[in-house]
């Protein structure tokens, strides 16, 4: 698997020094440069920058981030077959687990800013579904970084994120189902819960 995947990915989110326009862009390209713009300008904002103000700015960041992700699909997609085995308050749960999981997790990995470039290369897009493909460089290396959106009302949300051709909800899925084959859904929220809490960040793996 790819070494510090989920840190990647909210960089390549979060921030880009540089735009090259999709030879073919549509609305899901320029919803998710809308999100990006949005960012960096957070990042960028003088008032903003002194860690007195960090609770204020991640919230900024939050608010942005998240209404560009589907975290409900993503969670859901994350955890596969398992999802059906589920209550409707497990779901909700898990949902929210997950999601707090990459926040805490990853959220301070955006603030790191370091003047990594990323240009769009092609978009693809298929009635309600769309994957936005895009070039991240950072200082000594390129990536492939890949958007999967589906449409959800007029936004389109991303559901997955695909670095390198490594999925990000195949490489979580892939954690959740060792964890649950190993002992059980009950461990594995626990476990969820506990790296939450520990407010580690990074991407070590869930065991």
């Amino acid at each position: 698997m790819l070494k510090n995947f989920p840190k990647i990915t909210l960089i390549i989110l979060g921030i880009s020094g540089l735009f090259h326009p999709a030879a073919n862009a549509g609305v899901p390209t320029n919803q998710v440069r809308s999100t990006i713009d949005q960012v960096l300008a957070i990042l960028q904002d003088p008032s903003l920058k002194p860690e007195s103000k960090q609770k204020e700015r991640r919230e900024q960041l939050r608010r942005v981030i998240f209404a560009r992700f589907d975290f409900a699909e993503m969670a859901r997609r994350s955890l596969g077959p398992e999802w059906g085995r589920r209550t409707p308050a497990e779901q909700q749960e898990f949902i929210t687990i997950f999601t707090d999981l990459l926040q805490d997790n990853y959220l301070g990995t955006i603030e790191s800013y370091n003047g990594e470039k990323v240009a769009y290369n092609r978009e693809l897009q298929d009635q309600d579904n769309a994957e936005v493909q895009t070039k991240l460089t950072a200082k000594d290396a390129v990536y492939s970084i890949n958007y999967r959106l589906h449409l959800v009302g007029n936004d389109w949300k991303v559901y997955d994120v695909v670095i390198e051709n490594i999925s990000l909800v195949n490489n979580y899925r892939s954690q959740f189902n060792r964890v649950i084959s190993k002992s059980s859904y009950q461990d594995l929220v626990r476990t969820m819960k506990e790296k939450t809490l520990s407010g580690r960040n990074g991407s070590q793996p869930l065991r």
